[in-house]
């Protein structure tokens, strides 16, 4: 990994991008459905891309509204559809696009008031609270966002009726959908005036903010963090939560000192992200210099992404805290301090987070849900409370109300950020305290993530292969325990393959959009054993894709 010389430095002008044009762009591009990147393509976390590209642009916003109007008729999904749109470039414009296409086809639509950024973790919220107790009449959701990807990008997503992200069957229905009215040059797609869909009698306005701050306190203990007199720091990377935290602060009385209120579409207040790409992760040390230089005014800080799904936590003691780490940390108190959770409720972890987490479940005495890249495969435990924490390594989490009810069935970063200050506040130590004496007693995790070069054909291998064709029996001198290509938690493919040992793992996994695989890899031994049990798997990976 080639490491920009702009990483963790301001972004200089010559990277900012060109607002009108890209604006321009998106109203004028004529996507071509027969070219692979300018089709319609749910990823894991939607339609992604850019309109410099031909990769999101009116046109696809068109096409999938109108393909989520055919799957509600054809569901028979009927209640209100709750719309977010975060602070990119695009998604106002795409928020346009898209209320023209629902308004045209009589879709009861929530959308904030006074145009309102949203987080996607408050369209959750919502979808989940009008829901409550209804079996007819079902509220689902979009939120226009590419998460936190760079200021030319554009993305959409749906969350069906029980708040979360999108299955793949439902995906790609829409997708298929969507791509079939491109295909046909829109034609099939109702589509009215924006000043028209603002005035229709099915469009209304939602207070997503003041909603989703009021019901926090059933979430997260607000009294103990009042009572310690945390200071307490939040960037919200110009992102949709940009007026939530001094909403929560004064609501909940806290000493809350907003870092950066700013919202700028070209995100000229970020430092530059390891490639040399603006990019607002709150996992990435280098995107994070800004909050990271200023750990020592406050007690605990956080972040967000623009749309408020993942979250970064920065501590005194030690910067910037990993993501898994703090997964690990969060789990560990979270289980000791909610009482009114079900005895039987799991952890939830992706087959990429890390093995500490595995050892923290154990220890606890719960059940680990282990689950393929994808935060939908925990939307149906969080939604019924078998699962009370979800968790990815890329800084996505969510987890129960205080009484064991449904918070959010999509990532929430929002309540990671604010759980960092509660459990600060009631055990005395910040978060990477905790994790310092999390490993003290169960093993210090090794771990990286490599790209290794692979061809489309042994990308395709890769995705498919199974256990037996592994014929090596150690791994970074360790006898190899198990070799998985599907999930043990749900039984669904991983897209690749995951060996491990008794102190360590890898995991490898096509990339969706070069030609490279991605190894990811842990060890509870050493650095050194990190970086042989690494050459190891990339020549057993090599080995089984090359000798098909």
């Amino acid at each position: 990994m080639t490491v920009s010389p702009f990483a963790g430095k301001p972004a200089p002008a010559e990277l900012l991008i060109d607002i009108p044009r890209l604006v321009t762009a998106y109203y004028t591009g004529r996507p071509d459905a027969s070219v692979a990147t300018q089709r319609v393509a749910f990823g894991t976390s939607g339609h992604r891309g850019s309109s410099f590209e031909l990769g999101f642009n009116e046109w696809h916003v068109l096409a999938i509204s109108q393909a989520i109007c055919l799957y509600r008729e054809a569901h028979g999904i009927n209640g209100p559809l709750f719309v977010g749109i975060d602070t990119h470039a695009l998604s106002t414009p795409a928020g346009a696009s898209a209320l023209e296409v629902l308004a045209a086809n009589g879709v009861t639509v929530m959308i904030a008031e006074g145009d309102e950024y949203t987080p996607t973790p408050a369209v959750s919220h919502a979808i989940l609270c009008y829901n409550r107790g209804r079996t007819t009449g079902l509220a689902d959701g979009i939120v226009i966002t590419p998460s936190h990807n760079p200021p030319q990008s554009g993305g959409y997503k749906y969350n069906p009726t029980n708040g979360g992200p999108a299955d793949t069957h439902i995906t790609k229905w829409i997708e298929a959908k969507a791509n079939e009215l491109l295909a046909n040059q829109l034609a099939g797609v109702k589509r009215i005036s924006y000043e028209q869909a603002l005035k229709a009698e099915t469009t209304h306005r939602h207070d997503f903010l003041n909603t989703y701050v009021a019901d926090l306190v059933n979430v997260i203990d607000f009294d103990a963090i009042r009572e310690a007199g945390l200071r307490l720091g939040v960037d919200p990377l110009g992102g949709a939560g940009v007026r939530y935290w001094p909403a929560i602060a004064e609501h909940y009385r806290l000493d809350l000192e907003v870092v950066n209120t700013q919202v700028d579409s070209t995100f000229r207040f970020m430092t530059v992200d390891w490639d040399g790409q603006i990019r607002m992760d709150p996992s990435s040390s280098h995107a994070m210099q800004g909050l990271i230089g200023l750990k020592e005014r406050f007690d605990v800080a956080f972040a967000c992404d623009p749309d408020h799904d993942r979250h970064g936590i920065v501590t005194p003691s030690g910067g910037l805290l990993a993501p898994n780490n703090y997964l690990a940390v969060s789990i560990d108190y979270l289980f000791q301090n909610r009482p009114q959770w079900r005895a039987d409720a799991a952890v939830g972890k992706t087959v990429v987070s890390s093995g500490l987490i595995d050892r923290v479940a154990k220890r606890l005495g719960r059940r680990l849900y282990e689950v393929p890249v994808g935060f939908k495969w925990f939307a149906d435990g969080l939604f019924d409370g078998s699962l009370g924490f979800g968790g990815e390594e890329s800084a996505g989490a969510s987890f129960l109300r205080k009484d064991g009810g449904v918070w959010s069935t999509d990532k929430d970063g929002l309540i990671p950020a604010l759980l960092a200050a509660e459990m600060t506040a009631r055990t005395g130590r910040d978060p990477s305290q905790a994790y310092r004496a999390l490993t003290d007693e169960l093993g210090e995790p090794f771990s990286v993530r490599v790209d290794a070069k692979a061809s489309p054909q042994q990308k395709a291998l890769l995705s498919k292969l199974s256990p037996d064709q592994v014929q090596s029996t150690e791994l970074a001198g360790e006898t190899i325990q198990s070799i998985l290509s599907h999930a043990p938690g749900n039984e669904q493919a991983i897209g690749g393959l995951k060996v491990m040992t008794e102190n360590g793992w890898f995991a490898a996994r096509p990339s969706g959009t070069e030609d490279i695989y991605k190894i990811y890899a842990e060890s509870f031994i050493s650095d050194d054993h990190l970086k042989q049990l690494v050459v190891e798997a990339q020549a057993l990976v090599d080995g089984a894709i090359s000798g098909q």
